[in-house]
């Protein structure tokens, strides 16, 4: 790993100035209270005066952060820069009183589990490897507590070191579930954020389709008066008019204006609903012309048109998860697709095969996670089986699909399969 990767201080790692703040206050208060009640009510020796010096210390560190560093989001340097002030200044009120026997030194670990869930993970070690010296430490180090030497009572090594080896295991269990726990809940948040960009990206081009589409309804009539005009004004002057090849150009123009809007409306407009509805077959259809146009892959429509005329609103969501599929098909294959359509009265369903390496089999049951990696040589970190087939598989899942990843016996490839009850899939 390198040491850019461990510490990634260039990066957006913060911590929340108030979480930060809260926490330190619930820690002074706990120790003022601890402190205090084992001395004055249980009338124990403590070293009262360096146990306040070392809280009060803590105090003004803390009203200093809260007050003077104006930042809402503390970054990892800053943030590291307190844990480890948090973690000294324990590890000096522990030594204080009794070391690694107080009850509270199992606290030593919070400041690590915070580094852990919030800061980089070249933080975390450090704070881990400090916390582990200071526990060692305390072990060998520390004045006797207060009680325990009216007794002439001593705990055996082992004893002592039993509860230095339990803490360093809590710390290491609680930091590597830290950790964890904030790497999954980081990759959900770059999966979400994409996810919005993804449906803005989708509507913005849904909202120009209309607008496109209501422009070519719009002007199909006065084109076609124009077109009428013309043709009439050139029966009248005949072809022997200086006038007439212009009238023969007024003609074709037009023509050829009418031809590119019903291109752009892309079917018969009935009803305003020209660009909303469209058959299920149909939109397969323009999905897989629009990668024809960029790859010598065969794409193959397989579909019965007397049974497959389902219509279906043209959601972006829908767009975007039948072309990340067929994207993936595509780019995958070696030199074939078939995506197959295919209804009933039960189940409305895509088959979306290619003659690809497949799903490998480590991967295979992750399909659908946002960040995936595979041992086989022949899929890359980048290949979009991760974060592209996750956006495709949550946009689909929000219209009712209910989505199945196989190996391909046919084709040998890949299998997704898309599909469908039908009264969720007209309602979509």
């Amino acid at each position: 790993m390198k040491l850019s990767t461990l510490f990634r201080l260039e990066e957006n790692l913060h911590l929340d100035k108030k979480t930060l703040v809260n926490l330190r206050w619930i820690a002074i208060v706990g120790q003022l209270i601890a402190v205090n009640l084992v001395y004055y009510y249980f009338k124990l020796d403590l070293p009262i005066f360096a146990a306040h010096t070392v809280i009060l210390i803590g105090l003004v560190t803390n009203v200093i952060l809260q007050f003077k560093i104006k930042k809402n989001q503390l970054k990892d340097l800053y943030s590291a820069f307190f844990l480890i002030y948090d973690l000294l200044q324990l590890t000096f009120l522990l030594y204080l009183t009794g070391g690694i026997l107080n009850p509270f030194s199992f606290l030593m670990i919070v400041p690590s589990i915070v580094s852990s869930t919030f800061l980089s993970m070249g933080t975390t070690i450090i704070l881990g490897t400090l916390t582990i010296v200071s526990l060692f430490i305390l072990t060998k180090f520390h004045k006797i507590l207060p009680g325990l030497d009216v007794y002439s009572f001593s705990f055996p090594d082992y004893y002592l070191e039993g509860i230095l080896i339990s803490i360093i295991i809590g710390l290491i269990f609680l930091s590597y579930f830290g950790i964890r726990f904030s790497g999954e809940t980081k990759k959900r948040t770059e999966a979400s954020e994409k996810l919005q960009q993804v449906m803005a990206r989708e509507y913005q081009l849904d909202s120009l389709g209309g607008l496109a589409a209501a422009a070519a309804h719009s002007l199909g009539t006065p084109l076609a008066t124009i077109s009428v005009v013309a043709k009439e004004l050139k029966k009248e002057i005949g072809d022997k008019s200086k006038h007439s090849k212009d009238l023969e150009l007024l003609v074709s123009q037009s023509k050829r204006c009418s031809e590119i809007l019903r291109q752009i409306s892309r079917k018969e407009i009935e009803d305003d609903q020209f660009i909303n509805i469209v058959k299920v077959e149909d939109l397969l259809e323009e999905i897989i012309l629009s990668f024809k146009a960029t790859s010598d892959i065969e794409i193959n429509l397989i579909s019965n048109e007397d049974k497959n005329k389902i219509n279906v609103k043209r959601a972006p969501e829908l767009v975007y998860g039948l072309r990340n599929f067929i994207g993936n098909a595509v780019k995958f294959s070696r030199s074939r697709v078939e995506v197959t359509l295919r209804s009933d009265e039960k189940i409305i369903e895509i088959k979306i095969n290619d003659d690809g390496p497949g799903i490998p089999e480590d991967i295979i049951e992750k399909i659908g996670e946002p960040y995936i990696k595979s041992k086989s040589k022949e899929l890359s970190s980048n290949s979009g089986l991760g974060l592209g087939t996750f956006l495709g598989k949550t946009l689909l899942e929000k219209k009712n699909a209910k989505l199945m990843f196989r190996r391909n016996e046919e084709l040998g490839g890949a299998l997704v399969l898309i599909s469908w009850r039908p009264n969720d899939f007209t309602s979509v």
